[in-house]
């Protein structure tokens, strides 16, 4: 399997998501920002963490309209998978792939801790390894990651059974105890917490380990 990880300028956790596809055996090619085409027999994108473009405007959107964006946003819509973390999640959601928007912490403050999250359905590939209703363990470090959705949005959502993980406690206002959702084919997934910093016990827990080998197994044409 071949994963693209695409670095922007201000992405930190790049080379986390990278080592994350490459520890459960994917082949990992790394993309730069200001490239236009993803390489040929790519099966999954990673979208990484951090602060790309310094957060500016708002969070994820220049990196959403990079040059590189085009090729990701026409990689989804042909049905290729795609998983954004952090700002990676406020980037697919400026690009449209995903629904609702990133806001400020409740809070008002940056919160970096680990948290532990429901998984709420298993109807992805993402989630199924762990099974609907498990509790697993991944760290946060984030600002704006508030979840907003409208109502009407926020009812599609629950009722396509789209939302991927939850809060057990909620950290930082989501609607819903949203920290993950799906895309309407199931194959583009977008959260805030991070699996990339949960994939050894060195790290201090490896609950991250099984979504990426779940990915690993991968072998679809996009």
């Amino acid at each position: 399997m071949k994963a693209a990880v695409i670095t922007f300028p201000g992405s930190n956790c790049d080379r986390d998501l990278a080592v994350g596809f490459e520890k459960a055996g994917a082949e990992v090619i790394r993309v730069w920002h200001k490239d236009t085409e993803l390489p040929k027999g790519v099966d999954i994108v990673g979208v990484p963490g951090g602060f790309s473009y310094g957060d500016y405007l708002r969070c994820g959107a220049i990196a959403s309209r990079s040059p590189i964006g085009q090729a990701i946003a026409d990689f989804a819509g042909r049905g290729g998978y795609a998983i954004g973390i952090c700002n990676g999640f406020q980037i697919l959601t400026e690009m449209g792939l995903l629904p609702g928007a990133l806001m400020r912490n409740a809070s008002l403050k940056y919160i970096c801790k680990p948290v532990t999250l429901k998984v709420a359905t298993s109807d992805s590939v993402f989630t199924a390894p762990y099974g609907k209703g498990a509790e697993v363990v991944f760290p946060i470090a984030h600002h704006d990651g508030n979840y907003t959705i409208d109502p009407e949005g926020l009812k599609a959502l629950q009722g396509e059974d789209r939302v991927a993980f939850r809060y057990a406690q909620n950290p930082n206002g989501s609607v819903d105890d949203i920290a993950g959702v799906l895309s309407a084919n199931r194959r583009v997934l977008g959260m805030m917490p991070h699996p990339e910093r949960a994939i050894e016990d060195a790290q201090g827990g490896a609950d991250g380990a099984a979504l990426f080998r779940a990915l690993a197994a991968l072998g679809v044409e996009a």
